[in-house]
C-alpha cells in the first residue's frame, strides 16, 4: 500500500434540499510520482461530487479532495444515517485501489399533500369523495382523518380512519357522507364541510369539499301534485253532494196499468238424475310451463334440489351497475379476480383489494366494469414458458367493453398461465385510471396512474419477470 488516506470528518450531517462538505486528505507514501483518481460510490454517488477529480502527488507529500453531497428535498432521501464510499485509483499502480468509507446522516423532513377526489360531490341521500394523500417527505406518515362540518348536518363514514404512508408513496381514504335530514320536496342545498388530516404534533392539514344534496323530489312536482290532490277531493265532494234522480216513464206507466213487473213465480224443477254405480274416468288437464318448471312442485309430490334455480352470479358488471344507479354522475370501478384454487373473489370496487396477499395464490384472469368513463380496455402480461430472457408476454390482443359491461383478461383454465401483470385505459385512453399491485415475495408496488394529456393513454402494473406473479390488485378512476 503507498497511500494513506483520513476522511475529515467521518461523519457528517445534511439537510435535503441543502449540502455539505467533507475532506478527503491522502499521502504518497511510494517512492514515484503517482497521479490519483477520485470516484463517489454507493447509494450517495448520484449526489456526491468530488473536486477536484484528479489529483497528482509527489512521493512524501499531502494533498487533499473535496467530497460535496447535496442530497434533494424528496422522497428520495432516506432520513438517517446513509453510508457512502470515495474510490481511489492510482495511475501507476492501479491495482492498489482504495476505498475509504464515511457516513452521512439525511435530516428528515415532512411534507404531505391532501385532495378530494372530486371536491363535489352530489347525491339525495349520501355521497362518496375520496381523499387522497401523498407522503412527500423522507419519514414514513401515520395520521389519522376526521370529518366535520357548520351546523353538524352531515355525518361522516371514514375508511380506514388512520393511515400509515411509506415516503413517496400514497393513500386513498374512502369518505361515505350522509345528511342527517332529508329534502323531500325544494331544490337542493350545497353543504360545504371539511376532512382533517392529524398527524401527531403539527396542526392538522384541512382540506374543505362541498357535498351538494338534491331534494327527493323537484319544487315543481310537489306543486303539481298538491293542485292534483286539491282537484280530486273538490271532485269527489261535488259527486257526493251532487245525486241525479232517475226515473222511468215506462215503470210509472205499468204501475198506473196495476202490472207487477215481478216475473211469475217459477214451476218446481225437475227431479235430478242419479249418479252411476262407477265412478266416471276423467283426463287430467295438461301440466303448464309453470309446474314444469317449479319441478313438479304441487299434490304429487315437491321437487328436487337440483331442480331449483341458482342466483345468478355477481359478477364485476353487476357491482358497478349498482353503484350507476345509486351515483348516476360519479364515476366507478368494480373488479374481481381468478385466484388459483380457490376460484372467483367477489366483486369489490373503487381502490378495494382483490385477490390475497402473501398467501402465493397467483391470478389467473381478471373481470373489470366500469361505468362514467366511457367504457374499458386491459391486456393481460402472463407466464411465457418458451422464454429465452426470463419475461412473460402479452398473449392475447386487447380486450374492451362498454360502461356496465363485463370485460375479461387472462384464462380460468386448469393449466392457464399466471398473470405477471395487467395493462389497463379507460375512455379510450382519453380519461385517467389508476392501479396498484402486490406481487409475490414482495410489497406492494407503487401507484400507476396514467397521463392522457402528456401522451400515455394506460396504465401498466406488475412485473416482467416469469417467476413474480400478481396476487392481488386495486383499482381506481
Amino acid at each position: 500500500m503507498s497511500l494513506w488516506t483520513s476522511l475529515e470528518p467521518a461523519s457528517a450531517t445534511v439537510d435535503p434540499g441543502g449540502s455539505t462538505t467533507v475532506r478527503l486528505r491522502l499521502r504518497n507514501t511510494g517512492d514515484v510520482v503517482d497521479e490519483y483518481r477520485f470516484e463517489a460510490v454507493g447509494p450517495l454517488a448520484p449526489w456526491a461530487r468530488v473536486e477536484p477529480q484528479v489529483l497528482r502527488l509527489y512521493p512524501g507529500t499531502t494533498g487533499s479532495v473535496d467530497v460535496a453531497f447535496a442530497p434533494p428535498r424528496t422522497p428520495d432521501a432516506t432520513a438517517g444515517p446513509n453510508p457512502y464510499a470515495v474510490r481511489i485509483t492510482p495511475t501507476e499502480h492501479p491495482e492498489a485501489t482504495t476505498v475509504p468509507e464515511g457516513n452521512l446522516t439525511i435530516t428528515p423532513f415532512t411534507e404531505v399533500r391532501a385532495e378530494l377526489v372530486p371536491p363535489t360531490v352530489k347525491g339525495r341521500f349520501r355521497g362518496r369523495p375520496k381523499l387522497a394523500v401523498d407522503n412527500l417527505g423522507n419519514t414514513k406518515l401515520t395520521a389519522s382523518v376526521s370529518g366535520s362540518d357548520n351546523g353538524d348536518q352531515l355525518s361522516y363514514d371514514i375508511h380506514p380512519s388512520n393511515v400509515q404512508i411509506e415516503p413517496g408513496r400514497a393513500a386513498f381514504v374512502k369518505t361515505t357522507l350522509k345528511p342527517r335530514e332529508i329534502i323531500w320536496f325544494g331544490s337542493k342545498e350545497s353543504r360545504p364541510y371539511t376532512l382533517a388530516l392529524q398527524r401527531s404534533g403539527v396542526d392538522p392539514l384541512d382540506v374543505e369539499g362541498t357535498y351538494v344534496q338534491k331534494g327527493f323530489l323537484p319544487r315543481w312536482l310537489a306543486t303539481f301534485l298538491g293542485i292534483f290532490m286539491a282537484l280530486a277531493i273538490t271532485f269527489v265532494m261535488l259527486w257526493i253532494a251532487y245525486k241525479p234522480q232517475v226515473r222511468s216513464s215506462a215503470t210509472e206507466k205499468l204501475q198506473e196499468a196495476g202490472i207487477s213487473t215481478l216475473p211469475p213465480s217459477a214451476s218446481p224443477s225437475p227431479e235430478a238424475p242419479k249418479a252411476p254405480s262407477a265412478p266416471a274416468v276423467t283426463t287430467p288437464p295438461a301440466t303448464t310451463e309453470t309446474q314444469a318448471a317449479a319441478g313438479g312442485a304441487g299434490a304429487g309430490g315437491g321437487g328436487s334440489e337440483d331442480e331449483e334455480t341458482k342466483a345468478p352470479e355477481r359478477t364485476a358488471a353487476t357491482a358497478v351497475q349498482k353503484l350507476a344507479a345509486q351515483d348516476p354522475t360519479g364515476r366507478h370501478i368494480c373488479y374481481r379476480v381468478y385466484v388459483s384454487g380457490r376460484g372467483w373473489t367477489d366483486a369489490v370496487c373503487d381502490g378495494e383489494t382483490a385477490g390475497t396477499v402473501g398467501e402465493e395464490t397467483p391470478l389467473k384472469a381478471v373481470n373489470i366494469a366500469v361505468s362514467g368513463t366511457k367504457g374499458t380496455s386491459s391486456a393481460a402480461f402472463v407466464h411465457n414458458p418458451g422464454s429465452t430472457n426470463g419475461e412473460g408476454h402479452f398473449p392475447d390482443p386487447w380486450s374492451g367493453a362498454a360502461d356496465g359491461i363485463d370485460n375479461y383478461v387472462g384464462s380460468t383454465k386448469k393449466d392457464a398461465p399466471n398473470m405477471l401483470g395487467l395493462t389497463i385505459n379507460v375512455g379510450g385512453g382519453d380519461s385517467s385510471v389508476c392501479q396498484t399491485a402486490h406481487v409475490r415475495n414482495d410489497a406492494w408496488l407503487g401507484l400507476e396512474c396514467d397521463d392522457p394529456k402528456s401522451g400515455f393513454d394506460f396504465t401498466y402494473s406488475g412485473t416482467h419477470n416469469n417467476d413474480l406473479w400478481l396476487e392481488a390488485i386495486k383499482l381506481t378512476v
